[in-house]
């Protein structure tokens, strides 16, 4: 080894020592907030916007600001409706935006940041509802607000104690806990979720049932107990879903027939399979699913036993097949 790859393996090494000592003392100081944290403050901030009639409004200047931005996006897409309010914006205008009966909840470490000062003089002025979130009991800011809640921060991992690090992440945790104690005293529901995130791959999930994803009418290919497999096959061909779907006069389901009892029968009976009928052959206990079923819900059914995929599945609704479920169209959908 020369003293390149020499000089290069010791800085990895070193690294992965620091990446190591910086994870312990992160643990460490984030015991340090779970441990002297009051939840008793955060009760106090839900029974008040849960009263409240206003609207919430969430402020911060640099990595606070930053935070307080996510917190409001995430308050409103779990059922409470939370705007951010840049605080140079509102000290230039915006602030015309908050009204009375309004709760505007500052996001500081020191509580001591001019422009929220400044901020919470002009909110006061206008009788605004305000809450202090700060990591310093004595702050003014924590002082001139109607709440205070603390979030206790042993040090930042800056080792100049400098870098919001460990004082951005207790105040994720502090959004993220009012955010669930709130959707769990407002009863959201996932059908309320999902109104909230109609787009991409989670709004799919939510929201497509399988009634929207379903092959119905004239596609569907059905045959009746009675029917012999050769009279059936062009049915069971042209419609290429892999399989039939077995039912009586009332479109009550019977059985399916699928690529794998085709494969079975004819290894057991050879060519008189064609003379034979579909009770002879098909499957007579079929899994199903309810036409008002999350699609998504269909294709975790349909994939719980690697060993045994499903790939179609009749559709029932009030009892009556209605359509036919493939776990192909599924798979394109992107769920």
């Amino acid at each position: 080894m020369n003293n390149i790859e020499q000089a290069l393996t010791h800085a990895i090494d070193q690294k992965s020592d620091v990446v190591a000592t910086l994870l312990q003392e992160m643990r460490s100081h984030l015991n340090t907030f779970f441990d002297a944290f009051d939840p008793e403050a955060v009760r106090a901030v839900i029974e008040h916007l849960v009263q409240s009639k206003g609207a919430l409004f969430l402020t911060g200047v640099g990595k606070s600001g930053i935070i307080a931005k996510k917190i409001a996006a995430t308050l409103s897409s779990s059922g409470t409706k939370a705007l951010f309010l840049p605080p140079l914006d509102a000290l230039h205008g915006d602030v015309g935006v908050v009204s009375k009966g309004d709760t505007v909840l500052f996001l500081s470490k020191s509580g001591e940041t001019d422009e929220l000062i400044q901020l919470c003089l002009t909110m006061r002025s206008r009788g605004v509802f305000m809450i202090a979130v700060v990591s310093n009991a004595e702050s003014r800011l924590g002082k001139m607000c109607d709440m205070k809640v603390m979030l206790p921060v042993a040090r930042e991992l800056c080792p100049f104690d400098l870098v919001p690090t460990t004082s951005t992440l207790v105040q994720l945790v502090f959004g993220d806990l009012l955010a669930i104690s709130l959707m769990h005293v407002k009863r959201f529901s996932i059908d309320d979720f999902a109104q909230n995130h109609p787009a991409g791959r989670l709004g799919k999930r939510l929201t497509m049932r399988v009634s929207d994803v379903m092959i119905t009418g004239a596609g569907v290919p059905y045959c009746s107990p009675t029917h012999m497999l050769m009279n059936v096959l062009p049915e069971y061909s042209s419609k290429r879903c892999g399989a039939l779907i077995v039912v009586d006069e009332a479109y009550h389901l019977k059985g399916i027939f699928t690529d794998g009892d085709l494969r079975r029968s004819l290894e057991k009976y050879g060519a008189k399979v064609l003379h034979m009928h579909l009770h002879e052959l098909m499957t007579n206990t079929p899994r199903s699913i309810a036409a008002h079923a999350l699609a998504f819900d269909a294709l975790k059914f349909m994939e719980a036993n690697p060993a045994s995929l499903i790939t179609v599945l009749p559709v029932l609704e009030e009892g009556k097949v209605v359509g036919i479920l493939k776990m192909h169209d599924l798979v394109q959908l992107g769920l």
